[in-house]
């Protein structure tokens, strides 16, 4: 376990072509940022706060789009201290703070993503769309935890399309992904759609739309996520009742106030 906690803590070189990749196409995919090790260390903890905080029972025919996508439960930290060592990971916030040019991010919150076996596609979206921020430097690291091909439903990309607005209105849904599947790609925004290695992981902005294929497999993609925010960032005023239930991640704070509760603590 120390080696892990280590490696969690170690740098992580990113290239000017990483950089420079995020900037231009709102994302960037990096190899070998965590190792198997590091990975089997932390998975079986994180799988067992899903299974038992997830409180979505009904079976996949009954769920709705969202419903049948993933299965997700928020901010597993707060219920495990092994898990809050890797959302917690000074090597993963680095990389944050690094690809938005801060000096410094803290949490938003955590999300696992489970897509289980026979889950269906995650609709185009861009996450910001729930967030109640008053600039787009926030940024999502999606760790699988474990290979991802095609077939098991990995996350894909649309590169560039931060700088997009049509579509910031929608949610998550069957609308969402038939509009901006032909609102992106009537802008050649192109569609960058590739398994995942086992410790690579990636990094997308906010307002970058993504959505991901179902999972063929007979075994569930299991995704970590962590949601860092510029450690300065304000709170905007919400626009819709995701962004208003979203104030509830940030306690204590209100549109204009710095996001500083506890529950956001600064991690670099």
């Amino acid at each position: 376990m120390t080696v892990t906690r280590s490696e969690l803590e170690a740098g992580y070189t990113l290239s000017q072509a990483d950089r420079a990749h995020f900037r231009q196409h709102g994302f960037v995919k990096l190899k070998n940022v965590l190792s198997p090790e590091t990975i089997a260390a932390y998975e079986p903890e994180i799988t067992g706060k899903v299974i038992e905080l997830n409180t979505q029972h009904l079976p996949l025919a009954e769920r709705d789009t969202y419903g049948k996508a993933f299965l997700q439960v928020t901010n597993l930290w707060q219920h495990s201290e092994r898990v809050l060592e890797f959302v917690s990971s000074p090597r993963l916030a680095r990389i944050a703070a690094q690809l938005l040019g801060v000096q410094s991010v803290r949490l938003y919150h955590d999300q696992a993503l489970y897509k289980e076996s026979g889950g269906g596609v995650t609709p185009w979206h861009a996450d910001q769309y729930y967030w109640p921020f008053a600039t787009d430097r926030c940024v999502t690291v999606w760790v699988p935890l474990q290979e991802t091909p095609m077939e098991m439903g990995p996350l894909s990309f649309a590169a560039g399309s931060h700088t997009f607005e049509h579509g910031r209105d929608l949610p998550i849904s069957d609308e969402s992904e038939r509009v901006l599947q032909n609102a992106l790609a009537e802008q050649e925004f192109p569609e960058v759609s590739e398994p995942f290695e086992l410790g690579e992981v990636s990094y997308h902005l906010g307002w970058t739309f993504h959505h991901a294929p179902p999972n063929t497999t007979d075994v569930p993609r299991r995704v970590m996520t962590v949601i860092y925010v510029d450690a300065t960032m304000e709170i905007s005023e919400p626009v819709n009742d995701a962004q208003r239930n979203d104030l509830s991640w940030m306690p204590g704070t209100q549109p204009g106030d710095v996001i500083s509760s506890p529950l956001n603590p600064v991690l670099y």
